[in-house]
């Protein structure tokens, strides 16, 4: 097993290696921060689905799911192995770390690496829930952000673009030096051509969701009572124009009618739910791709601090939501809504002051760049506390296996 010293090598930030110690920490602080339930589950546990449970949401939602729901079930992400020359992906080694914690909690999850899209994935978990886990689901939980996706029945293979709907967009963002000397820029992206809105839909909207939903209802596995959620973003009317009324909010409008459809059949078939799962801000590996939203993120952890709620905490109450631990609650469209903290008017107008004024000479006294740098490279398992950083690690961790 090879060992190295490893150093954050980025470019911007996208970190080239990811340190496997501190994903390993990461992932532990994250177990230890969710809150422990007020009757621990006892039992076999119910049968959960989580797609997309290597990193950001999908990943509190399999810790809160352990810790609150009792959850067993199967995990599947999409990373990359270690090589000679690269660390593996920080999902994979997060994904080592969760495997390690379930056994250690006497619950039976098995974690799939492979492409979420491809009806082979669709097949494989379908085999286990039958063969493994008695033929019955009871949850599924979708958290997928990737840049493309390829339908199964056409071979079509869509895109996904991070571009407004109808006119350019010129706005603030957050950007940092090699030395990490943070610079407010204004960037323009242009507006959404030919068919750049249904490739982005075909992406990132209800549509693999859907399928994976009705696979499974195909195989008679979706049990009395079924709930699925998917997880979203409405975000700040400061990145609106980019985020919610730009290609991804026709997403996720897609992702929101997808969930009104399945809410009706699932109603219908097996008495259960659908419901998107709409979260609060929190930097992850998509959202810092997003033009503005590291700005908006930093300058909204400037104003609410250590009130900002962290994933595992939002994702412990859509667990306790789903599981008729607290009542299930919806807004007008259907959607359970954990970005409240968020979206008041008093930080939305706090930011929105601190928007207009943030410069490059005055944005280290309006946001908390400290944090959010530190939350960037804890992303790839740097910066971790605990973590001793001159020593040598092991980077070749292995997938955690099962047995059939």
């Amino acid at each position: 097993m090879s060992e190295r010293v490893l150093t954050p090598r980025n470019r911007g930030f996208l970190f080239l290696d990811s340190h496997p110690a501190g994903c390993e920490q990461l992932v532990a602080d994250m177990w230890q921060a969710c809150p422990d339930p007020a009757n621990v589950p006892e039992g076999a546990g119910p049968v959960a689905l989580i797609i997309g449970s290597s990193a950001g949401y999908g990943l509190a939602a399999t810790l809160a799911g352990l810790k609150r729901a009792g959850i067993r079930g199967i995990m599947v992400s999409f990373e990359k192995a270690p090589t000679e020359r690269r660390t593996a992906t920080a999902g994979w080694y997060r994904t080592a770390a969760t495997a390690d914690i379930a056994r250690t909690a006497g619950r039976d999850l098995v974690f799939l690496n492979g492409d979420a899209f491809s009806d082979t994935m669709k097949n494989e978990v379908a085999d286990l829930i039958e063969q493994r886990f008695g033929g019955r689901l009871d949850y599924l939980i979708y958290s997928v952000a990737a840049p493309r996706r390829t339908d199964p029945d056409t071979g079509t293979t869509y895109a996904s673009v991070l571009k407004p709907i109808g006119q350019a967009n010129r706005t603030k963002t957050l950007l940092f030096d090699d030395q990490g000397v943070p610079e407010v820029r204004e960037v323009e992206t242009g507006p959404a051509e030919d068919d750049d809105v249904d490739q982005t839909v075909a992406v990132m909207g209800g549509a693999d969701w859907e399928r994976w939903v009705d696979h499974l209802a195909g195989r008679n596995l979706l049990g009395d009572g079924f709930a699925t959620a998917a997880l979203s973003y409405i975000g700040s009317p400061l990145t609106a124009a980019i985020y919610r009324q730009g290609t991804i909010g026709a997403a996720k409008a897609h992702l929101e009618a997808t969930a009104r459809t399945l809410n009706e059949l699932l109603e219908k078939t097996v008495g259960g739910r659908a419901v998107t799962s709409v979260n609060g801000a929190a930097v992850t590996q998509s959202s810092t791709a997003i033009p503005g939203i590291a700005l908006y993120t930093g300058l909204l952890r400037g104003v609410v601090g250590e009130h900002m709620v962290p994933p595992v905490h939002q994702l412990a109450a859509l667990w306790d939501q789903l599981t008729g631990a607290a009542p299930l609650t919806v807004d007008d469209e259907g959607r359970v809504r954990l970005d409240n903290w968020e979206l008041t008017d008093d930080v939305q107008a706090a930011v929105a002051e601190r928007w207009e004024a943030a410069t490059t000479n005055t944005i280290a006294d309006l946001a908390d760049l400290a944090w959010f740098r530190a939350e960037v490279q804890r992303l790839y398992g740097f910066s971790v506390p605990g973590i001793d950083y001159t020593a040598a690690v092991a980077t070749d961790i292995p997938w955690p296996t099962y047995t059939p």
